[in-house]
């Protein structure tokens, strides 16, 4: 007998994936639905008059969950056909029933509808949890909306920001997923009761030419499964433009989520900002010291597969033949599952990350100083104009001392003492009681803090408002690996 070891199994299913979202990506849940679709259609054929008993769907529904995997396995084996070889097995269950289940249906009745009703859940599954991270780094940045830090523009030194409105950079994308994401959750339809090529030409038999009747059918089942509307053309299959559209809303989520971490990546290696780092955990097998970023870089590289998974979605769509065809099959298997799987591990390793971010201010304004000095050139110039200064006189002696304090610090790797020059500088006598007050990194952000109040005010908080009842349940996430 093999070892449980010897076979493949995903790193998403083992190690980061949610059980939830495993469940919704499970052969229990996508066969028990299959066979919740074959007992709605029974129930709506029923309700229109073919003769279906409610002893026939009674049998049905007590079976449900009841599904002999080993027996469906052999049964296909046979067939070489999944549906089928789940209907025989469904039928020897329920011998009563048999003779109506999937009555006038095609595979892609169960295949199609079961694959919407799991994107409906996943999303519904997902976007709670981008609140949450949204909900915890508002807090982060309400906290440090007035905390001074260096901005970066081609990953140099900037004029400065605060460690707050940068992450409500961060939170700005994240919005922009949820609200991609709940307009692909809004938008979703059921492909509902459409026969082998879309046209409800088998229905219409059934129904003895009866076209109202098998509108009927197909509304009637739509909300049986939960769903408002169907769409109202289809092919065998509903159009996989569906797919394109929500793998790229998953796609655009792992950039966001990329680039968050990216950020704190380099905060991490400039000593900055950390993710959490538990008591225990080991940073480097040959260097104990080092407190890698490995939550972030975790959340990188689950990104980038999400990110890569559009153009499968996007080629399975632009190759689909006329009403349908099967190359469609093995694709949307791994990509869809993976997608909603990758998004995620990605966003619980997110919120994880989010709830324990760590600020060294001491270490920030370490840097700033370093920097500062040059940044405050400009505001010394306009206070010696103030005083009566020449504009050009004071800029060429700034210039020529911002020149002498650079060669300290990239040939000698000194600090920055361009302060120190001008301090010592009798020209520049008339300012010195103001140059405290002119180097006062506070004086610099702009209105950062105030932008900070303002966004979580007009663009988070009408967000979170609507995830209130969720966020009141979100719990600190552990990671196990």
């Amino acid at each position: 007998m093999a070892s449980q070891y010897e076979g493949y199994k995903s790193p998403l299913s083992t190690r980061y994936a949610s059980r939830e979202m495993q469940f919704l990506f499970s052969d229990q849940y996508k066969f028990s639905t299959w066979r919740k679709l074959w007992v709605w259609l029974a129930k709506a054929e029923s309700s229109l008059g073919l003769e279906i008993s409610e002893a026939q769907i009674s049998e049905m529904e007590k079976e449900i969950h009841n599904i002999d995997f080993d027996a469906v396995a052999e049964e296909e084996r046979l067939t070489r056909h999944d549906v089928m070889a789940h209907v025989h097995i469904f039928a020897k269950q329920c011998p009563t029933a048999a003779p109506v289940i999937h009555l006038g249906a095609t595979s892609c009745f169960v295949g199609d509808n079961t694959d919407l009703i799991v994107l409906r859940d996943a999303l519904q599954l997902l976007l709670p949890r981008i609140a949450s991270v949204v909900s915890r780094l508002k807090q982060f940045a309400e906290t440090y909306k007035d905390q001074p830090t260096l901005g970066f523009t081609h990953l140099q030194p900037a004029q400065l920001t605060t460690v707050g409105k940068r992450a409500c950079l961060w939170i700005q994308d994240l919005l922009m997923d949820e609200r991609a994401l709940s307009r692909c959750e809004q938008d979703l339809r059921f492909r509902g009761v459409k026969g082998t090529t879309g046209t409800q030409a088998s229905f219409l038999q059934l129904f003895n030419g009866d076209g109202k009747k098998v509108k009927q059918l197909d509304q009637l089942v739509t909300e049986l499964a939960g769903f408002q509307k169907a769409y109202a053309v289809t092919g065998q299959t509903y159009t996989r433009k569906v797919d394109v559209e929500i793998v790229a809303a998953l796609s655009s989520l792992g950039t966001s989520i990329h680039k968050m971490c990216s950020d704190l990546r380099i905060l991490a290696s400039r000593k900055e900002l950390e993710e959490p780092f538990e008591s225990t955990q080991i940073g480097s097998s040959a260097m104990p010291y080092k407190r890698n970023p490995m939550r972030s870089e975790r959340c990188c590289a689950l990104a980038r597969h999400l990110i890569t998974l559009f153009s499968n979605a996007a080629n399975t769509h632009a190759t689909q033949w006329l009403e349908r065809t099967l190359d469609d099959s093995a694709n949307r298997r791994i990509t869809l599952s993976e997608a909603f799987l990758s998004a995620d591990a990605a966003l619980l390793t997110l919120l994880n990350i989010s709830q324990g971010l760590v600020v060294y201010p001491k270490v920030i304004e370490r840097h700033i100083s370093q920097e500062l000095p040059f940044m405050s050139a400009e505001n010394i110039i306009m206070a010696m104009v103030k005083a009566g200064g020449d504009r050009q006189i004071c800029h060429e002696k700034i210039r020529v001392l911002s020149q002498e304090a650079g060669a300290q610090v990239k040939q000698h790797g000194k600090d920055n003492d361009l302060v120190d020059r001008v301090r010592k500088d009798p020209y520049f006598a008339p300012i010195l009681i103001q140059l405290d007050n002119i180097l006062d990194a506070r004086t610099f952000t702009g209105r950062a803090s105030d932008q900070v109040d303002e966004f979580i005010a007009d663009e988070v908080e009408p967000v979170l408002a609507r995830y209130a009842n969720a966020l009141k349940v979100v719990q600190d996430v552990k990671l196990n690996i």
